[in-house]
């Protein structure tokens, strides 16, 4: 079933495609320690006008979408309104899960006090207001559902990342309420969440059973808080079986990328390397480092499958800076969700350690790429939307990329976040 981890001659293969990287880019100072074309005052200006964006959008009302009225609560809706939240960055879906951690780290790194309010008030917005539709819930697609996935949990799509984002509220301001959440979430985890045999964490769609690349964001950005919430290191080891055996299933050694699937019925991966399943990988990874003990058993085996999946990234990276949709097929649109994910997961493995200096160019490249795709009044352009798995190549070539689609503003903002830290 598993693939085996890395050859011996594509470890060499991974030196000499190092050896290029710093040749094609060689890593140069300037007299004030920044790279050419270092710019944080453009940096500061392209986040603080997504941030805005976000903020000057959050409402945090309901609109009924029969009459156009709006209400500041569900409290003063009538029984027969058709409400729903008027801002989506109020709705309860995993990128929101995403944007909320992003707004707080930005918020820290700005000295911003509004960002981190957001996402404080986001939360007690959902809690304050998700009895009513939870009420009112009859069978109904909860995926279109306002709070559908805080009121069904079935995958972790529902719960991983919106609960790893609670965590950091709760760190902050510890409601009952929240810790009950977390609670419920981590014991479905542990003890509801389809897995396979030795644990892996599967989905029963769309074949019984499937690995989502995506689920090892959506469950190690969860567990990874979690362990360092309680001090329980159960839950770090979890995360660390789940990074080592979706590095098994997934990572292809010729390519250096991980498919976007692994099918357990046929024991064969899916079609595609698609940019963002990556990303949903490397966020998670880097999410456990950052809260792995120094003495933590599996530690080197870690940052080995992180430095050899980083390596294999940095070779599909676009003269502009930016990454494509289908990262091994230069001919699919670039893509600015994953490129963004790269971006923040090159750049704070550079600070952190985890990753050689010389990549700082591959990060600095792609901040300038993002950044290129942000519009003056915050909004993004470039973003793939939500994406099922695929079963042909031209399913990933066709996915829409609609304005501002709601996937890439929390990346965006953990990139930019990062790099003004990386130049500090």
């Amino acid at each position: 079933m598993v693939r085996s981890t890395v050859s011996l001659s594509w470890k060499f293969n991974r030196e000499l495609i190092l050896l290029f990287i710093l040749i094609a880019f060689p890593y140069e100072h300037s007299a004030a320690g920044q790279l050419p074309g270092d710019d944080s005052s453009l940096t500061i200006q392209k986040i603080k006008a997504v941030a805005s964006m976000v903020i000057k959008s959050s409402t945090f009302e309901f609109v009924d979408d029969s009459t156009g009225k709006k209400y500041g609560s569900t409290s003063d809706a009538p029984d027969i309104a058709r409400i729903r939240p008027e801002s989506p960055y109020n709705d309860w879906r995993y990128w929101n899960g995403v944007l909320n951690i992003a707004m707080i780290n930005l918020g820290k790194v700005m000295n911003d006090p509004s960002c981190v309010t957001f996402s404080e008030k986001s939360i007690s917005f959902d809690f304050d207001n998700y009895g009513y539709f939870r009420d009112r819930y009859v069978n109904q697609d909860k995926w279109s559902y306002p709070f559908g996935q805080k009121i069904v949990i079935e995958v972790l799509d529902d719960y991983g990342a919106m609960g790893a984002s609670l965590i950091e509220v709760y760190e902050q301001d510890r409601q009952k309420r929240y810790r009950e959440y977390i609670d419920q979430a981590i014991d479905f985890l542990e003890t509801k969440q389809d897995r396979l045999a030795y644990g892996t964490l599967v989905r029963p769609l769309p074949r019984k059973w499937t690995l989502w690349a995506d689920d090892l964001y959506m469950s190690v950005s969860f567990l990874s808080r979690m362990g360092e919430l309680t001090h329980d290191d159960r839950y770090l080891d979890d995360a660390a079986n789940q990074v080592i055996n979706f590095h098994k299933c997934l990572f292809d050694s010729l390519t250096g990328l991980n498919y976007h699937c692994w099918f357990s019925d046929s024991m064969k991966n899916g079609v595609a390397c698609w940019g963002r399943a990556n990303g949903w990988i490397m966020l998670g990874q880097i999410d456990l480092l950052d809260r792995l003990p120094a003495n933590y058993s599996k530690r080197d085996t870690l940052l080995s499958i992180f430095r050899e999946e980083i390596a294999g990234i940095a070779r599909y990276q676009s003269d502009n800076g930016l990454w494509h949709q289908l990262l091994d097929k230069p001919d699919s649109y670039l893509e600015t969700s994953c490129s963004a994910m790269f971006t923040y997961v090159i750049a704070r493995g550079v600070r952190k350690g985890y990753l050689e200096r010389q990549y700082e160019s591959v990060a600095r490249r792609g901040w300038n790429g993002v950044m290129s795709r942000i519009r003056p009044d915050g909004e993004i352009e470039g973003v793939c939307e939500g994406t099922g798995v695929g079963d042909d190549l031209a399913f990933y070539y066709a996915r829409p990329t609609p304005l501002n689609d709601p996937h890439g503003i929390g990346p965006v903002l953990l990139a930019g976040a990062e790099i003004l830290r990386l130049a500090k």
